[in-house]
């Protein structure tokens, strides 16, 4: 086997072992080895001291460079306060639709369209009209009473 496909495919390896690490480092290994491989193939590089070197800088460079702008894509996006601040303060004191009778303390019930889980001291009938007294998660706390 010729050393630029063993490259190639030590690239592929690699950036396939970032569906299992999601670390977001593997990736930036994977891509050095495809362009080292790449690179030899083209007859561009030939010893196998410029193989490592440009290895070891390319890996260096993408994941001091790279990395922390694709991190958000392979992983996901958690919103600092700072960067979009809650919007759950802004539904207390909502006016929401019973959707399902609360039985023992539990019901659900519609906000701006969308059904939520809900918990609430009062008994609430589907129809009811109540308020949004508190926000736990996922899990809206409501009253029939409106708060003052």
């Amino acid at each position: 086997m010729e050393i630029a496909t063993l490259w190639i495919i030590i690239g592929i390896v690699l950036i396939l072992t970032e569906l299992l690490a999601t670390s977001i480092v593997a990736v930036f290994f994977g891509i050095a080895a495809i362009v080292v491989g790449l690179l030899l193939h083209f007859g561009l590089i030939e010893s196998y001291g410029n193989q490592f070197l440009l290895f070891g800088v390319l890996s260096l460079a993408l994941l001091l460079g790279v990395r922390g702008h694709f991190k958000r894509w392979f992983v996901g996006y958690t919103a600092d306060s700072n960067e979009q601040p809650s919007q759950f303060s802004q539904d207390l004191g909502s006016r929401v639709s019973v959707h399902s009778d609360f039985v023992n303390g539990a019901g659900r019930v519609v906000l701006n369209g969308v059904q939520w889980d809900a918990e609430s001291s009062d008994a609430l009938k589907a129809g009811d009209v109540a308020w949004v007294v508190a926000n736990q998660g996922i899990k809206l706390t409501v009253s029939a009473n409106k708060p003052v």
